[in-house]
């Protein structure tokens, strides 16, 4: 007997339909998967018998052969043991003689005890397979809260493999999973609140900018200066996200198997890799082309504590999905792009010892060991952050007089403001920020006044800016600008621009 079912593969983010074809004939016992199975598949071969025998259906005795179609793309992970199981159910036994299994998709990981366990992915399996024109899906129960935000498809969780049968010969009723409307309300409160940061009236000023038009950001400082608590604050002031931001980060942790209990991300990501991490857990690779860190934070921060002590080579891996926005990973087997928009937030102390233009304590490190210090932050890497801050230490007075700093509920309000007008003009560009802007679109937004033109010029050729420098100068002078309620980039907002610019690392 020969049987068909429907079930999925997954690459990067996207997902391709299988074929599992199914032949039970006569002949000695044995039970092939053939169709470029890795490991994880192959082993689904004693899942599936086990959990067939431990649900009380029989197991063919014969000859048992699946083929999984197409058979030149290699298959992985655990999500074909449920279609497998249906399958070799369909062609042997008369549970589901005449059931037409062709409109659902199965999808799940068999227990020995015929249990269905979650797997990771399904956000972006089931939203890959409804634009190929599937609409009728049939999950393990773990994964449900994913399914949940997932519109315009029929999903029935079950708990069991009797639970999946019983549904689809019709003696055992599984409810339909029911949609419900995602609520940036969910997200939760940051612990951090710059209310906490006594003085840095400065840094706090350009943290606001760099977050109300998403651009990166680094913060040069003595060590207890409050670099550390200045970045994690950062998630306190973002803004909430938008449905399809929400569903484009789940999609990437779901895969990762990083996904929370809720089903869906709420919460602008916020990821802080220790400096020892490797190139390819910060950008993504592996045997299976997994995302990295840098994908984990899309939509949200990726926070590097003391650039120069991470490997060179993994920080100027950096620059070309900081410029991109994604990430390519190649491999033998396959080549998969990730989404990699995020705001990077780094910070450095100015010297080895950390006392380097300090006003009262005196730097031991010599002009070779400073100098080599800061080339750890390569030139081009510095080109592609938009603010670059001294953060001074606090004095005592500061710290200990009366009265609260404006807290963060207060400034992010200002942050949804400007991101709202933001989102209002580029509604028909596809971006969302001004630093994502392109040149095409700075020619469109950021036309400068006569007096404007000359301050940009003038502060071009005194600090050697390249032609990146000063289209990211415009980015962040358009937001100051936004954030002022200004139609126009006015000199004001060129300047304090360019004095984000003017910390020379190399000096």
């Amino acid at each position: 007997m020969l049987s068909k079912v429907n079930g999925l593969g997954l690459m990067g983010l996207d997902a391709f339909a299988v074929t599992v074809e199914t032949d039970v004939g006569g002949g000695l016992p044995k039970f092939d998967v053939v169709g470029l199975p890795d490991a994880s598949v192959k082993e689904s071969k004693e899942r599936v018998r086990t959990a067939i025998k431990n649900s009380g259906k029989s197991f063919p005795y014969g000859r048992v052969t699946v083929n999984l179609a197409p058979a030149d793309v290699k298959k992985e992970g655990s999500y074909l043991d449920l279609p497998i199981a249906i399958g070799i159910i369909k062609a042997y036994t008369e549970h589901l003689s005449g059931v037409n299994l062709d409109e659902y998709v199965f999808l799940g990981e068999l227990s020995l005890d015929g249990s269905l366990r979650g797997v990771n992915g399904i956000t972006p399996l089931l939203i890959s397979a409804k634009t190929q024109g599937f609409n009728k899906f049939i999950i393990p129960y773990a994964n449900v809260k994913e399914a949940e935000y997932i519109f315009g498809i029929e999903v029935y969780a079950c708990k069991t493999l009797n639970e999946v049968i019983g549904h689809l010969a019709g003696t055992f009723t599984v409810e339909r999973v029911v949609a419900r409307e995602y609520s940036a309300s969910q997200a939760k409160e940051s612990v951090s609140d710059l209310k906490f940061v006594k003085g840095q009236a400065a840094a706090k000023r350009a943290l606001e900018v760099a977050v109300s038009g998403g651009h990166n950001i680094l913060l040069v400082g003595a060590p207890g200066s409050g670099k550390t608590m200045l970045a994690r604050c950062i998630p306190s002031i973002m803004p909430e996200m938008s449905f399809d931001e929400a569903l484009e980060t789940t999609k990437i942790h779901s895969v990762s198997g990083a996904l929370s209990e809720e089903g869906i991300v709420t919460v602008r990501p916020f990821y802080t890799p220790h400096h020892t991490a490797s190139q390819i857990a910060l950008i993504g690779g592996g045997a299976s082309a997994k995302p990295g860190v840098i994908s984990l934070a899309h939509n949200g921060v990726l926070y590097l504590d003391e650039m120069p002590e991470y490997p060179r080579s993994t920080l100027e891996s950096l620059r070309q999905p900081l410029e991109d926005r994604i990430v390519t990973v190649s491999r033998a087997r396959m080549t998969v792009q990730y989404p990699a928009s995020f705001m990077l937030v780094g910070s450095m102390n100015p010297c080895p010892c950390g006392n380097y233009g300090s006003k009262t304590l005196e730097c031991r490190c010599t002009a070779s060991q400073i100098a080599k210090y800061k080339a750890k932050i390569s030139g081009p890497l510095l080109d592609r952050i938009d603010l670059q801050i001294e953060v001074d230490g606090v004095e005592y007075d500061d710290l200990v007089k009366e009265g609260q700093e404006e807290c963060s509920s207060e400034v992010k309000k200002r942050v949804n403001r400007t991101r709202m007008i933001q989102r209002e003009r580029f509604k028909e560009d596809g971006i969302r920020t001004n630093s994502e802007m392109s040149e095409r679109q700075l020619e469109k937004y950021c036309a400068l006044s006569p007096e404007s033109e000359k301050i940009m010029r003038m502060s071009f050729e005194r600090l050697k800016l390249s032609a990146r420098g000063r289209s990211r100068v415009l980015k962040v002078a358009r937001t100051i600008a936004d954030m002022e309620l200004e139609n126009d980039i006015l000199p004001r907002h060129i300047l304090e621009a360019v004095g984000y610019r003017s910390f020379d690392l190399n000096s």
